[in-house]
C-alpha cells in the first residue's frame, strides 16, 4: 500500500500498523517503582489503509490502543486496533471506504449511513468496560486485558439517545459517576447537545438536552462539585465547507466565545450562558466552584491554534497568536454580568493539560502540561511536526505558589500527553508518578518514561525501551490492577 508523501503520512507520522504483545520491556535507565500495579492505556490514530483522497488530517486514522502494564517492577506492552464498524468494513473491502475527516460526502456510496467513528482519541475504563472513544460516534468496548473488541457500537443498553459521545468524559472522584456529553447529538453540524450522568456501574441515569449558540468542535468540558461547564469556541463548520471539500472545521475570527454553566441537578432551562471576545481554547485542565463562583482552567490563545483547521475567510495562520497559556475563566452564577473574567495562570506556552484526577472538579494545586519552549534548540529537518507543534518540555504548574517545575527532553525529541499515577496508599495531591511517551524523532523510535509527580526537573526515574515506533497519539489514562480485574 502506498500512503501519500505528505507530512501527515511520513516521518514520525508514517503509519505503523503494528499489533502485538511484548511481555518484558527493557529498562534502559533507572528502575520501575515496585509499587506500580496497573496499566496505562493510550490511543493514537493509525490508518489501516491509505486515504481515498490525496491527503487527510493525521488524526483521522483508525484507533490503535496500547496498554502498558506494570507489576513487580516489570513493564509489558499490548497493542491492537479497535475494531470499529468502519475498520471492519474497510478490512473486508481491502481498501479505504470512508473519506476525509468528518465529511461523509467524500465516502464510498456503499458505506452511506454507516458509523464513521475511528475510536482514536481516548481510552477510559468505567462501569466494568474499557471504552475507546471518538467524539463523532458512540463508544467502542474492548476487553481491558486482551484489547479484543467486544462491542463496536456501544449504546449503554439502548439508553444513549445521542448519535455521539465525548472523548473527554469526567469521573467525579466523590461519587464515582461518569459525566459525559455528545455534541452534534442529532446529526452532523447540528447545535444539539446531550449531557449524561452515568452511574459507577455504567448505567445512564440522566440525559439532558440543550442547544449551543453555534455549531463548533466541543472537544472537552469541565465539571465542578455543583456545575457542568461547556465552552463554545469558534472552530466551526457548515455544509458548504463539506461540499467544497474544505477541512471540516475552520476558525471564525468574527465570533465571540461562550461558556455555558449547567447546575448538576438542573435542567436545560437552568443553563446560564456567559460570553467573551474571540479567542481559542480546546482542552480543560480542571474546573471548580466556590459557592456561585465557577472557575474553569484552560490553555487559551488569542487566535487559532490549529493550522490544519484554517481560517474560514482564508486568512494566513498567525503563529504568534496560536501560543496558548493556562488561563482561568471565572463567572458568577449569582452575578448580574454575563462576562467571563480571564486571569492568566502561567507564562508557559503549552497544551494537553492533566491533573491528579482524584481532584477533578475540586480546588487543586498541581497541574501538568506539555510545553513548547521556543528558547530551546530544535535540531530536526523541517523543525516541527504535522500538528505544527513541538512539545519539547514537560511541566508542572504550582497554582498555589505560581512556581513551575520543567524538564526539557532535548533538541531531537518531543513528548506525548502524560497521565498521572497516584502513589499506592497516598492521598496527597501530586504524590505519585507521571507516565509519558517520548517521541525520539531523529531515530524514529519511542520510549516510555516515568517521572516523580512532584519533581519533574530531576528527569525520568525510569526509561523504558520500546521495540517499535509508536505513532503520535492523543489521550490516555492509568488504572489499577484491581480496577482492570474487576472489568475483565
Amino acid at each position: 500500500m502506498h500512503f501519500p508523501e505528505t507530512r501527515n503520512f511520513t516521518g514520525f507520522f508514517a503509519p505503523s500498523g503494528v499489533e502485538g504483545k511484548v511481555a518484558h520491556l527493557p529498562v534502559l535507565d533507572g528502575a520501575i517503582p515496585a509499587d506500580l500495579d496497573g496499566a496505562f492505556y493510550r490511543v493514537c490514530p493509525d490508518p489501516q489503509f491509505p486515504p481515498i483522497g490525496e491527503d487527510d488530517i493525521w488524526f483521522n486514522g483508525d484507533g490503535m490502543i496500547t496498554s502498558f502494564a506494570f507489576k513487580d517492577g516489570n513493564a509489558s506492552l499490548n497493542q491492537r486496533w479497535a475494531r470499529t464498524q468502519k475498520f471492519t468494513l474497510e478490512q473486508e473491502a481491502g481498501r479505504a471506504l470512508f473519506g476525509a475527516y468528518r465529511n461523509p460526502l467524500t465516502d464510498d456510496p456503499q458505506v452511506a449511513g454507516k458509523i464513521r467513528g475511528t475510536a482514536n482519541t481516548n481510552v477510559v475504563l468505567h462501569g466494568g468496560k474499557l471504552l475507546a472513544l471518538k467524539e463523532d460516534s458512540p463508544p467502542v468496548v474492548m476487553d481491558p486485558r486482551t484489547l479484543e473488541t467486544t462491542d463496536p457500537v456501544y449504546d449503554f443498553g439502548g439508553k444513549l439517545g445521542s448519535q455521539t459521545f465525548t472523548a473527554h468524559p469526567k469521573i467525579d472522584p466523590r461519587t464515582g459517576e461518569m459525566l459525559a456529553f455528545g455534541y452534534a447529538a442529532k446529526g452532523l453540524l447540528t447545535r444539539d447537545v446531550a449531557f449524561y450522568v452515568i452511574s459507577p456501574e455504567g448505567e445512564i441515569v440522566r440525559e439532558t438536552w440543550f442547544e449551543i449558540p453555534y455549531y463548533c468542535m466541543m472537544h472537552d468540558f469541565g465539571i465542578t462539585e455543583d456545575y457542568v461547564v461547556f465552552h463554545v469556541v469558534p472552530i466551526t463548520s457548515n455544509w458548504q465547507r463539506l461540499e467544497n471539500r474544505l477541512p471540516h472545521f475552520g476558525f471564525d475570527r468574527n465570533r465571540p466565545i461562550h461558556l455555558g454553566v449547567l447546575p448538576r441537578d438542573g435542567s436545560a432551562e437552568d443553563i446560564r450562558w456567559f460570553s467573551a471576545p474571540n479567542c481559542f481554547a480546546s482542552h480543560v485542565m480542571n474546573a471548580h466552584n466556590v459557592g456561585a463562583k465557577v472557575h474553569f482552567d484552560t490553555p487559551m490563545a488569542a487566535g487559532n491554534m490549529f493550522p490544519f483547521f484554517p481560517d474560514i475567510e482564508g486568512a494566513a495562520f498567525e503563529p504568534e497568536k496560536s501560543a496558548s497559556r493556562m488561563t482561568r475563566w471565572t463567572v458568577d452564577m449569582l452575578g448580574n454580568s454575563d462576562d467571563i473574567e480571564m486571569t492568566q495562570l502561567s507564562d508557559l506556552v503549552g497544551e494537553f493539560p492533566r491533573i491528579d484526577d482524584r481532584y477533578a472538579g475540586r480546588p487543586y494545586r498541581h497541574g501538568y502540561l506539555l510545553v513548547q519552549d521556543f528558547e530551546k534548540p530544535v535540531d530536526l529537518p523541517g523543525g516541527r511536526s504535522a500538528s505544527g507543534m513541538m512539545m519539547n518540555t514537560l511541566a508542572r504548574i504550582d497554582l498555589q505558589t505560581g512556581e513551575t517545575d520543567t524538564y526539557w527532553i532535548g533538541p531531537v525529541s518531543s513528548f506525548q500527553e502524560p497521565a498521572f499515577i497516584p502513589r499506592p496508599g497516598s492521598t496527597e495531591e501530586g504524590d505519585g508518578y507521571l507516565v509519558v511517551l517520548e517521541n525520539r524523532l531523529a531515530e524514529m523510535a519511542s520510549r516510555l518514561l516515568l517521572f516523580d509527580g512532584l519533581d519533574i526537573a530531576k528527569g525520568p526515574i525510569a526509561t523504558i525501551g520500546l521495540p517499535f515506533r509508536i505513532r503520535p497519539g492523543l489521550h490516555g489514562n492509568w488504572y489499577t490492577n484491581e480496577q482492570i480485574e474487576a472489568a475483565a
